[in-house]
């Protein structure tokens, strides 16, 4: 039997009937596989091998709870596990690296999804930066002085947290809001990292397109609709997801940056596109599948095992 892990965060914690990695682990248990979870605090480097302690579960989403553990085990990834799905949520932090660098010890011996070695290189507010042409302006920096140039300059700006996610943090400054040093000192107090800071684009009211690409290839799309009065469209935070259509210009940005995520193991990958910009690439733990799959009613986590069995060789099962 194929055996399946998913790194990624509690069972407990998430909801079935939206999240993108149940629904891709539901579907290899349809397939046959076997699943494993764990979380990734639960990783151990130990005479060069990687340990995960978790457990093979069986999910069922129109129970409470929605898995059930089959059996809690001690496994050694590159041995036991044929895939390893890593699917954590960010934030992109020091315990996420941490993981990325234990995985990297498996080694060839277990295909991993996304691979870790590219994760850990393509912080998804960092990535974007290779494609200027596509992206709104946009500055990375600690220094309040450089923000308060870009501000005089683009006018209304979003300030967020450069490794932040869920659209937490998220602010947009307005080009006369006097309350912009004390939330600059804010951000100063709560972390050390940089701030992004991009031109307002006020496109958003229409909807944050996520965009899905399997291999580089576009699987589908949806429109996110911030709550009236927000300009954040994250569905963490109450967007909404509406059907949608890509432009002629939206297609052409997923070509144009989908060699080099092929290039680099990233078969899994959400990208948001706001106003034919392109605003964040997203290689960690992309969502947005079960959404995509009620408007387009058709079982795209079945598209995505067929393009990964076909892309891969088939692993012989591990006993």
């Amino acid at each position: 039997m194929i055996k399946v892990g998913f790194q990624m965060d509690p069972l407990d914690n998430i909801d079935p009937r939206l999240d993108t990695s149940f629904r891709l682990a539901e579907e290899a248990e349809l397939r046959g596989y076997s699943v494993f979870h764990y979380l990734p605090n639960n990783l151990t480097f130990s005479k060069t091998r990687i340990i995960a302690n978790g457990h093979f579960v069986k999910l069922n989403r129109k129970q409470n709870p929605s898995f059930k553990i089959l059996k809690n085990k001690t496994i050694d990834i590159g041995h036991d596990l044929d895939i390893l799905w890593l699917r954590q949520d960010p934030p992109f932090n020091m315990d996420y690296l941490s993981s990325t660098y234990l995985l990297d010890f498996v080694g060839n011996e277990t295909l991993i999804v996304n691979n870790p070695f590219w994760v850990r290189n393509f912080p998804e507010k960092l990535l974007v930066l290779n494609y200027p042409q596509l992206m709104p302006a946009t500055i990375i920096t600690s220094r309040i002085e450089v923000i308060q140039e870009f501000r005089e300059k683009y006018g209304d700006i979003i300030l967020k947290p450069l490794y932040g996610n869920g659209g937490a943090g998220v602010f947009k400054i307005n080009y006369n809001d006097k309350n912009f040093v004390a939330l600059f000192e804010l951000f100063q107090m709560n972390s050390t990292e940089p701030l992004i800071a991009q031109e307002f684009l006020p496109e958003v009211i229409n909807g944050d397109k996520r965009i899905i690409l399997l291999d580089g290839e576009i699987l589908g799309a949806i429109n996110r609709i911030p709550q009236k009065g927000e300009i954040r469209s994250n569905m963490h935070v109450g967007g909404k997801a509406v059907a949608t259509e890509l432009s002629i210009d939206e297609i052409k940005i997923c070509e144009e940056i989908s060699d080099n995520l092929k290039k680099n193991g990233q078969f899994f990958v959400g990208i948001d596109v706001i106003g034919g910009k392109l605003t964040e690439i997203n290689v960690t733990s992309p969502t947005g599948l079960q959404e995509l799959e009620k408007f387009e009613k058709k079982n795209l986590a079945s598209k995505v095992w067929d393009k990964f069995c076909l892309l891969y060789t088939s692993p012989s099962p591990r006993d």
